[in-house]
Order: structure tokens, then C-alpha cells, then sequence
């Protein structure tokens, strides 16, 4: 089966690409391509395409690349939607895995609220402990206060 893809020439760094018709089982570095069909340079954006020879290819049943097909729906050479090419790649297949796990955030969010949880009961068990003393003090304190009243009451014998 026929392609319409990208081979990626230039300098490291520097990248910029062909637009080649090549046979589908050979690979892209492999130099094997029927026809050139137009470049692109990345870093300035700028595809030259052969608008007819793409069409003329297209007809004869060669199948664009997904990054092929989203390039020549930005420069208007086909009509329709552009394609995810993260589809097929390890980056969606990354995604999906770490969607299916819990989010590092949200553990971090349940054992914040745990924490938060047992500082409260402590302190509620703190302050608890805490009133009967108070109470006790306020009682020695009046009776330290009846007792001066009491004593002072007394007449000196």
C-alpha cells in the first residue's frame, strides 16, 4: 500500500521534513520513497506541498499519515477534520493508564484531611481534660475566698 507521509531531513535541531510517497512497509529513514510531494520546515511553518500530485496519488488509493493529513487540512489542500495523532503513540496509552490510577494529589488531599481530623479529636481531648482543672481551680479559689471572708468575719479572741 501506497503512504503519504513525513521523512524528517535537516540538522539535528534544526528540523524539517519531506512530504514523500512511499511504499508502507518501508520505513521512513530508509530513503525509498516513490515520488517527492513537498517539505515543511517546522520551526518556520512553512508547507509547500504539490496540491495536484497529492490529489492525483490520493485517487490511485495511497493513505495519508495522520500528521500528513493534519498539514494539508491547515493549508486547505483537503477538506474535513484533523485527526489525533497522539492516538497510536505512548503518550496516549501513558495517559490512559495514569487515568485509570488514583491521582497522587488526591491521596495526598485524604491524608491531609485525616491528619487534620485526628489534631482535632486531640485537641478536643485536650481542652476536655483541660476544663475539669479549671473548674477545680475556680472552686479552690473560692474557697480560699470563704475562708479569708470567714476568718475575717471572726472576731479576734
Amino acid at each position: 500500500m501506497l503512504m503519504i507521509r513525513l521523512q524528517r531531513v535537516g540538522k539535528k535541531h534544526d528540523p524539517s521534513f519531506r512530504v514523500v510517497l512511499t511504499d508502507s512497509r518501508k520505513g521512513p529513514k530508509s530513503g525509498a520513497f516513490l515520488e517527492i510531494l513537498g517539505n515543511y520546515n517546522a520551526q518556520k511553518g512553512e508547507p509547500q506541498f504539490k496540491g495536484d500530485r497529492i490529489k492525483h496519488w490520493m485517487t490511485k488509493g495511497a493513505q495519508l499519515s495522520d500528521t500528513a493529513h493534519n498539514l494539508l487540512v491547515k493549508a486547505k489542500i483537503l477538506e474535513g477534520k484533523k485527526r489525533d495523532v497522539l492516538s497510536h503513540t505512548k503518550i496516549k496509552q501513558a495517559k490512559d493508564k495514569k487515568a485509570g490510577e488514583e491521582k497522587p494529589d488526591e491521596k495526598k488531599e485524604e491524608i491531609a484531611e485525616k491528619v487534620v481530623e485526628e489534631i482535632t479529636e486531640k485537641t478536643e481531648a485536650i481542652k476536655e481534660e483541660e476544663k475539669p482543672k479549671e473548674e477545680e481551680t475556680v472552686e479552690k479559689t473560692e474557697e480560699a475566698e470563704s475562708a479569708k471572708e470567714t476568718e475575717a468575719a471572726k472576731p479576734d479572741a
